[in-house]
C-alpha cells in the first residue's frame, strides 16, 4: 500500500527533554525503526512536526538581532531541512542497503483571504513575561496570548493548506522506489500576491491537515497520524475514559475533543477518509504496523454508504487536485468536498 505517515513532535523531542541534537537524534532513531518496518512492505511518505525546532531557531535568530526576527516561512524551511536530514539518515541506517530515501522542502499554498489571518491562534516560540510580551507587540506587532498567569506566547495564523507545490516531484520519487520525507511542519507557508507571485507568509500550517492533503494528492491507501497516545479516547481524563478501536468519521466528529491536541488529528483523519473512501489510523508511534493492520490504535473507516473500490494502480496523474489550481478538501456538513 501507499501510506502517508505523519510523525508528531514526540518523534523528535519528548516532553520534558532538553532540546539538544543528541536527544532529537535518539528519538528519530526510534521513529525510523518503526517507519522502516512499514517500508519493507509498503510505499511510505513521511511528514513531521517542527514546533520545538521553530521556537529554538527563532530564539537563536533573536539573540543575533532582537529587532529583526527571522520570518516564519524561512524558519519552516530551515527546520524541514534539519529534521528531514535526521529522519532520512536514520531511515537509511534501518533499511536494507539497496533502499532509497529522499528529503524534499515543500512549499504549501494557502489562501490569502483565509479567515485564519484575522484570528491568529497557533502558539509558537518561547514564553514571555507580560512586560516582554508588551514590548514584542510594540516592536513587531505580534499577537500574544496568555498561557498561564504572567506568561505570554506569540500566536500566529494557522490557515488551511490548499495545494502542495512540487507534488509531481514527490510522485516521481515514489514511482522510482524512494521513501520520501516531505511537507515537514505543515510545509513552508506561501501565498500568491496581487502581482501573481508566490511569497512567504507569517503563519504555521497544521501538519496533520497538510498530511491529509498530501495523502489525498498522492491517492494514498492509508493515512497514519502517529503520536505518544495509544488511541483516541472517549471521555478522556475521566474515570469513564475508553479507547476507541474502530469508528467512522461521523461518529468520531461527534465527540468533544480538545482543539489543540487530538482535535486536529481527528479532523485530518476524517477529512481523508471522507474524500478518499480509504482508512486512517491514529495512535502510538511504536504501534505503527499494528495500527495499519487493525490491531492497535484508532482506525477510522469509511461510512458504509461511502465505501469506494480500491484503485487498481497508482497512475502518474496530476493527483487529487488540479496541477495548476488549488482545491479545498475540507468538508462541509454533508461530507462533500468544499
Amino acid at each position: 500500500m501507499r501510506v502517508v505517515v505523519a510523525l508528531g513532535g514526540n518523534a523528535l523531542l519528548r516532553r520534558g527533554e532538553p532540546m539538544t541534537a543528541e536527544a532529537q537524534r535518539t528519538n528519530v532513531r526510534i521513529a525510523a525503526k518503526a517507519i522502516a518496518d512499514l517500508a519493507r512492505d509498503h510505499q511510505i511518505v513521511v511528514a513531521h512536526g517542527n514546533g520545538p525546532q521553530v521556537g529554538l531557531l527563532a530564539l537563536q535568530g533573536m539573540a543575533y538581532d532582537p529587532a529583526r526576527p527571522w520570518p516564519l516561512d524561512v524558519l519552516g524551511a530551515e527546520t524541514e531541512g534539519m529534521i528531514g536530514y535526521l529522519i532520512e539518515q536514520e531511515l537509511m541506517n534501518a533499511l536494507p542497503e539497496d533502499a532509497h530515501c529522499t528529503t524534499l522542502l515543500s512549499r504549501v499554498e494557502v489562501d490569502a483571504n483565509d479567515p485564519a489571518f484575522d484570528s491568529p491562534s497557533k502558539p509558537i516560540g518561547p514564553v514571555y513575561s507580560k512586560a516582554e510580551a508588551d514590548q514584542a507587540v510594540a516592536d513587531h506587532g505580534w499577537s500574544m496570548v496568555a498561557e498561564q498567569k504572567g506568561q505570554m506566547r506569540r500566536v500566529v495564523p494557522s490557515p488551511l493548506p490548499q495545494r502542495i507545490l512540487g507534488i509531481d516531484a514527490i510522485r516521481l520519487l515514489l514511482d522510482a522506489g524512494h521513501c520520501v520525507v516531505c511537507a515537514g511542519g505543515g510545509g513552508i507557508p506561501v501565498r500568491r500576491n496581487a502581482q501573481g507571485d508566490m511569497e512567504g507568509v507569517e503563519a504555521v500550517i497544521d501538519k496533520d491537515r497538510t498530511a491529509a492533503l498530501l495523502a489525498l494528492e498522492l491517492k494514498a491507501d492509508a493515512l497514519l497520524l502517529l503520536t505518544d497516545v495509544v488511541a483516541v479516547f472517549r471521555d478522556w481524563g475521566t474515570d469513564a475514559q475508553l479507547a476507541i478501536g474502530r469508528t467512522t468519521p461521523s461518529t468520531l466528529l461527534a465527540l468533544d475533543l480538545a482543539a489543540g491536541s487530538m482535535g486536529p488529528k481527528v479532523e485530518a483523519a476524517t477529512t481523508f477518509v471522507k474524500a478518499s473512501g480509504k482508512i486512517a489510523g491514529i495512535g502510538q508511534l511504536s504501534d505503527a504496523r499494528a495500527i495499519l493492520e487493525g490491531f492497535a490504535g484508532t482506525r477510522v473507516l469509511p461510512e458504509p454508504a461511502n465505501l469506494r473500490p480500491r484503485a487498481a494502480s497508482h497512475g502518474k496523474t496530476s493527483g487529487f487536485t488540479g496541477a495548476d489550481q488549488p482545491t479545498s478538501v475540507w468538508m462541509d456538513d454533508g461530507g462533500a468536498i468544499a
